[in-house]
């Protein structure tokens, strides 16, 4: 097949997927965090005029999410501009879900070309090997199927603001860092992108639990591996010197890393304070004896188990078929790093604190770094044997990854089963309201996590749609039969 025929198909097909994407987002219904962030409620406003947790640190405060005022804000600046940018196309109700919707599909678009040029080693959108890393990354994002597995879309649009687009923002961060370190080249920043690195490091440090604890398992590893590197270089030399040469950092990545683990410890700390955390309370060792059972439960369906067996299965023909050279066994070390990241990560995640509704600890969105590495591995290996296999192999092996990526694709339904029809009746039956307070079909929630029998609980709800202009005037509402 020629280059360019190919260059095209590949592109044609992510696009469509990225668009079929957007039609499941469409289907999304709301959920209950996102009116009490975006109007904001009285509970998240403090967030909003304390950035950096002062009131936590300096006075000992427990209020909502002290350590998350760019999540909230980026939040509260998207809902209240892009969904009136909407309403010149399309009608209130249609725009909320829209907006949403975009959101969605622009932030997997950012994460499939970030980890692309992670895969490829190129930024260029006209480079066919770019494409060819999106195309294998494509078929492993679920927003139906597996996602309760291994989404990283998340079909609560909040959940998506506060997880999958800050691991976006943290890998796109990472990437000068990561092909420095590739290519064994020192790390160059000019003075402008340094600056730029610091201030998206402040960002994703207030932006919630996730990263500071990504950083910090993170680091570690580097360290180590550091540590590592720099002793077996100076193997022959004497016990001092190689102790040294342990100490022998380079200053930018240093002062780099550094500032962002200090700004990513100051959050974990203030962290401590954050409101919910006081309010439900399981102790240390409740919480590691749910382990296993959040791990068992991820690997309940096929998802991940499938993922995992090619990623082991991608190692083995890297040894077995492959030449041993500096690209393969990169690779190989990559996948153990990971591999240990995920041990730690896991080990650690239970002194994050519990919440009602994560039960076992781990699910889909605390365990996204994990997902993510895994992704990005299978689809790392799978590049590489593309590129490296013998002719004669080669065919065998694309035959296996386009089963793979027809598993997942055939899942992945267009039409989902949880969508927001029965909501949608709802907001219509709020916009033609005349009466004050509206009753509502009791068959789904409207703009909430459950459904509501007391209308004065619907307050922050009926200001936003009142803002967003679904109603006119304030109408509060609660579920029949309730």
């Amino acid at each position: 097949m020629k280059k360019s025929t190919l260059f095209v198909l590949l592109g044609l097909f992510v696009v469509l997927d990225l668009g079929y994407t957007f039609v499941q987002a469409y289907q999304l219904p709301l959920e209950g965090d996102l009116p009490s962030i975006v109007l904001p409620a009285p509970e998240c406003r403090q967030v909003l005029t304390d950035p950096f947790g002062w009131g936590a640190l300096t006075r000992n405060e427990s209020y909502v999410a002290p350590n998350r005022f760019f999540a909230h804000a980026s939040m509260v600046g998207y809902f209240k501009t892009v969904p009136f940018a909407l309403q010149r196309i399309t009608d209130p109700i249609s725009s909320i879900y829209a907006a949403c919707a975009l959101f969605a599909v622009s932030v997997q678009a950012l994460l499939l070309y970030v980890l692309g040029v992670y895969i490829s080693g190129t930024y260029r959108l006209s480079n066919l090997n770019l494409w060819i890393a999106i195309a294998l990354l494509v078929p492993l994002f679920q927003l139906s199927g597996y996602n309760g597995q291994m989404g990283i879309i998340d079909p609560s649009i909040t959940y998506t603001f506060f997880y999958a687009f800050p691991m976006t923002l943290l890998l796109l961060l990472l990437l000068p860092f990561y092909q420095a370190a590739y290519d064994g080249t020192p790390l160059r920043i000019s003075w402008p992108g340094q600056l730029a690195l610091i201030g998206l490091m402040v960002v994703l440090a207030f932006n919630g639990a996730i990263i500071p604890g990504i950083v910090s398992v993170l680091f570690f590893g580097i360290a180590l591996h550091w540590a590592i590197r720099r002793w077996q270089s100076g193997i022959g030399l004497p016990l001092g010197q190689r102790i040294i040469r342990i100490g022998q950092i380079p200053t930018l990545p240093l002062f780099l890393l550094g500032v962002f683990t200090l700004l990513c410890l100051y959050s974990l700390y203030i962290g401590l304070s954050e409101k919910e955390s006081t309010v439900s309370v399981l102790p240390i060792w409740g919480r590691y004896m749910r382990l296993p059972s959040g791990i068992m439960w991820q690997l309940s369906k096929p998802g991940l188990i499938v993922l995992l067996v090619a990623a082991f299965l991608n190692t083995w023909l890297i040894r077995r078929l492959l030449p041993d050279s500096p690209g393969s066994q990169r690779i190989l070390r990559i996948f153990g790093w990971l591999g240990l990241f995920a041990l730690i990560y896991l080990l650690l995640l239970p002194l994050g604190g519990y919440r009602p509704y994560r039960p076992l600890i781990v699910r889909r969105d605390s365990i996204l770094p994990i997902i993510l590495g895994l992704m990005f591995f299978y689809a790392l290996s799978s590049y590489f044997l593309l590129h490296h296999l013998p002719t004669h192999f080669r065919r065998q092996y694309l035959t296996g990854v386009l089963v793979v990526s027809l598993f997942y694709l055939g899942v992945d339904t267009l039409f989902l089963k949880e969508n927001n029809s029965c909501e949608r009746q709802g907001l219509e039956r709020l916009a033609q309201a005349t009466e004050p307070i509206v009753r509502v079909s009791a068959e789904c929630t409207v703009m909430a996590w459950w459904k509501i029998n007391n209308p004065a609980y619907t307050e922050t709800e009926a200001k936003l749609l009142e803002y967003w202009g679904v109603t006119k005037g304030k109408k509060l509402y609660y579920h029949e039969g309730w």
